[in-house]
């Protein structure tokens, strides 16, 4: 079945002008109020939105543990970002690819996470206006290519993603740029060149995005005058020099627990529906690894209101970008990136891998508050071819931003070097 999205919009795309043209008139399209995004929740329950909930954490905690044995330095990613656009991967697969799949991101059964990622899906973007908070999923199709009718409806009314012919064959370096700015708008520019060239060519046939953005204020913000450069101890051995936010809390009663080896501090952001965990070991990280959602849970358990004397927070701003096929594969999922991937629920016929999963993510932390960016886009090509209560994190930490109402982790991330 041929895709047709805007029908009567002929334009010529053989210039930057003409890409960033046409890339405006999809997003113009895709925010278009007679085309709403919320999508089909009937039938959600806080069971399932728990059960959806608790699989996309218990996955950013497995991707945590892999990308940590691959990166010494900093790391951040949005686990709900690759959740999202591989469950809408998910929803095409079939046989041991689909096992696979629903066994690394401990997907629930389709009729569960259908309704209920809907729901969560809805939440996010209706949220108030103390902060923002969106994510948008979205097809990249090849013009005169066939998807089944089910998978697109199925797609477009659970997921949100809308459906776009582009041309991977003739127009492969233009198509790239046009995805590339969609999500560069969709993050507010915080994410850009998510797929680099070479990324796709003539055998590309569906590229599926998400991207997700956050910018919150603290509920108690950190004063500018306070914040001095201070050491923060990389390891052992190195000691850099970093801007150092300060605050000391006179009425704010901030959720907190100190255990033998660790102190965890939530800080909430303006409204009260999203905060940040910062979990800060006594010495190393490496003392409260292997990270678990057990662990976590239990910990978080353990938090209560407290008057802390002090606070130190170091200013961060970083960007990460991650090629996930060999860890995703390394997870147990090499099925779907192999020439016997099945993929029959999304074309009839087994005639589509993955290629390439690519996630972005941004993070910027100062004494306003937060803003984050992630974006992930799944390839798919044709086959063959301390004393008293003070919080000083002046040393490397984790830190996860979740959804308080539900406790879904939206980014996640560990900061060992504050100053690259």
């Amino acid at each position: 079945m041929k895709i047709e999205i805007l029908k009567k919009i002929r334009i010529s795309i053989h210039s930057k002008v003409g890409i960033l043209f046409f890339a405006t008139l999809l997003l113009l399209y895709l925010d278009n109020p007679k085309h709403p995004f919320k999508a089909d929740d009937k039938g959600w329950n806080e069971e399932g939105v728990q059960k959806v909930v608790n699989a996309n954490n218990q996955f950013a905690f497995e991707l945590y543990g892999e990308l940590n044995k691959l990166e010494e330095g900093n790391i951040f990613f949005s686990p709900f970002s690759i959740f999202s656009a591989m469950a809408m991967t998910y929803e095409g697969a079939r046989g041991k690819t689909a096992e696979e799949i629903k066994s690394v991101f401990y997907f629930p059964s389709k009729i569960i996470l259908r309704r209920n990622f809907a729901r969560i899906y809805n939440l996010i973007n209706e949220r108030e206006q103390e902060q923002e908070l969106k994510i948008t999923n979205a097809l990249w199709v090849q013009k005169n290519y066939y998807l089944l009718k089910d998978y697109i409806q199925t797609v477009e009314r659970y997921y949100g993603g809308k459906a776009q012919n582009v041309d991977f064959v003739n127009e492969t370096e233009k198509t790239r740029q046009i995805i590339n700015k969609f999500i560069e708008d969709k993050t507010n520019n915080r994410i850009r060149d998510l797929i680099p060239k070479g990324v796709l060519n003539a055998l590309t046939r569906l590229v599926l995005t998400n991207a997700i953005y956050f910018k919150g204020v603290w509920m108690w913000q950190f004063d500018p005058e306070n914040t001095t450069k201070m050491p923060f101890r990389v390891n052992p051995e190195k000691v850099v020099e970093v801007w150092m936010m300060y605050m000391k809390p006179e009425k704010a009663r901030f959720n907190y627990a100190k255990f033998e080896n660790l102190q965890i501090l939530e800080l909430p952001y303006k409204g009260n529906k999203i905060s940040m965990l910062i979990l800060l070991p006594k010495k190393s990280i490496k003392d409260i690894e292997p990270l678990t959602i057990e662990k976590l849970n239990e910990w978080k358990e353990k938090m209560r209101e407290t008057k802390l004397d002090e606070i130190y927070i170091p200013k961060f701003e970083f960007t990460k970008k991650y090629f996930l096929k060999e860890s995703l594969k390394a997870m147990g999922m090499p099925t779907a990136f192999s020439l016997k991937a099945d993929f029959t629920g999304m074309t009839g016929n087994k005639e589509l891998y993955i290629s390439s999963v690519i996630h972005q993510a941004y993070i910027k932390v100062d004494e306003k508050g937060t803003e984050a960016a992630g974006a992930t886009a799944v390839v798919m090509e044709l086959k063959a071819l301390m004393p008293g209560k003070i919080f000083k994190a002046d040393h490397p930490f984790i830190f996860i931003i979740q959804d308080k109402e539900t406790g879904n982790i939206l980014f996640m991330g560990k900061v060992t070097n504050p100053s690259v």
